[in-house]
């Protein structure tokens, strides 16, 4: 009896160890590495392609780095092939593929493509990553937001309403007090109230999350529009045009080639960001904070039985997470622009919202994701500018294409907190 009852415990825990794996990660490896071998071999070109490490203004002058367009195809399509087997060995193995070669595969593959895409012309590397970094600044902000919302249960569809409404009231009161603290202050306050609809609507009315997040995202971008035609456009010198902020160079640290001019001269914006990122981090995964918010994200009514108000958890965190995404759409008219225009997050929002599930609702790994995203954005002027054969049309969609892979493909097995999206009813 012991016998038969026991036989089909080994068969149940194998095909829920199957059930498990995703063979997402390897799969995309291995469409990636088709591509890379496809454009670097079967369309390879001859000739060098140099990257320029330094400038005239740089400290220490570094030599520029040449690399053979060619060759460095072939050892690019190596390497992925030989990520994409290492990953199809994991997944075989019910592990999970590590963040670390999937950062790797991304970066040899951008390196090869870079390099095939501008062979015999010059990138001039530090304006590359400092231009991704420029773009990426919005979009960590944006992701941090969606971050912490969505793990305390409130799907944040409403990032780019935040967004647009910080860049917005921060142009106009920057240039109305002729002072960018309150100009950055006055953008998170338009986020955070963005946010107190959102939680209103989903928290106490228990209107679908993702309907308040649309409508919302309408409404900013209509009455954004409406102020900029009727009051910006007329008096741009009373509305919209408020004083930036300055780069600040960090003595020494701004010395060091290469990384020294992309990190440490830079805004307070961004500076900012640097600090936000491992403090969201720290709070959401090692402080009582951060605990009881993830308790109300997985599983409200465990949260409420223990004694936390589920409600104004939710509520509170929210607008937090509107506060930080509106602080970064203080960033295009205070830091990146210089003043407002129509509709000018251009979608940024909605890339934030990709890079949450890309970065699997982790801070860190969002933060990447917002990285990737800005690279591919700035790719496309910079292969624009040093002659790229690849067409525009698709210089255009790279950012997105990216975007829809990264999401697809890259992120593997991911699961949100379990209780997202689900109004909570005592």
């Amino acid at each position: 009896m012991s016998a038969v009852t026991t036989t089909p415990a080994p068969s149940t825990a194998e095909s829920t160890s199957v059930t498990v794996r995703s063979w997402k990660a390897p799969i995309a490896f291995a469409i990636f590495t088709v591509i890379g071998a496809a454009l670097f071999l079967g369309l390879g070109r001859g000739g060098d392609t140099t990257y320029r490490l330094s400038d005239g203004r740089d400290a220490i002058q570094l030599p520029a780095l040449i690399l053979p367009s060619y060759a460095t195809g072939i050892v690019a399509v190596i390497l992925m092939a030989a990520a994409a087997v290492g990953a199809f060995l994991l997944v075989r193995a019910a592990r999970k593929v590590p963040l670390w070669l999937t950062t790797v595969f991304a970066l040899v593959f951008l390196l090869g493509f870079l390099t095939w895409a501008a062979a015999g012309a010059t990138v001039p590397l530090v304006g590359l990553l400092a231009g991704a970094l420029t773009v990426s600044t919005p979009l960590i902000f944006g992701a941090l937001g969606g971050v912490i919302s969505e793990r305390v249960g409130v799907v944040n569809i409403a990032i780019e309403a935040q967004l647009l409404a910080g860049a917005f009231v921060a142009a106009m009161i920057g240039t109305l007090t002729g002072q960018p603290m309150l100009g950055l202050l006055g953008a998170m306050i338009a986020g955070a109230l963005v946010s107190v609809i959102l939680a209103s609507f989903a928290i106490k009315y228990l209107v679908d999350q993702v309907i308040v997040g649309v409508v919302l995202n309408v409404l900013v971008i209509g009455l954004t529009s409406f102020f900029y035609s009727t009051y910006m456009v007329d008096n741009p010198e009373l509305f919209n045009s408020p004083d930036k902020f300055e780069r600040v160079a960090i003595p020494l640290l701004s010395d060091i080639p290469v990384l020294g001019p992309i990190l440490f001269n830079q805004t307070l914006i961004v500076y900012i960001m640097f600090v936000l990122v491992p403090t969201v981090w720290f709070a959401l995964f090692k402080t009582r904070w951060g605990l009881r918010l993830r308790s109300v994200g997985e599983h409200p009514k465990a949260a409420d039985t223990v004694g936390i108000n589920v409600k104004a958890t939710r509520f509170w965190n929210v607008l937090l997470a509107g506060a930080i995404a509106g602080g970064g759409g203080a960033f295009f008219t205070l830091a990146a622009v210089g003043s407002f225009a129509k509709e000018m997050t251009n979608g940024a929002g909605f890339i934030a919202l990709a890079a949450v599930i890309f970065g699997r609702w982790d801070p860190i790994r969002a933060t990447l994701a917002a990285l990737l995203f800005g690279f591919a954005t700035n790719l496309q002027s910079t292969l624009s500018i040093v002659g790229s054969p690849v067409p525009s049309e698709f210089m255009l969609m790279l950012p997105y294409i990216v975007t829809i892979f990264a999401v697809a493909g890259l992120v593997g097995m991911s699961r949100p907190p379990a209780a997202s999206g689900k109004p909570y009813i005592k």
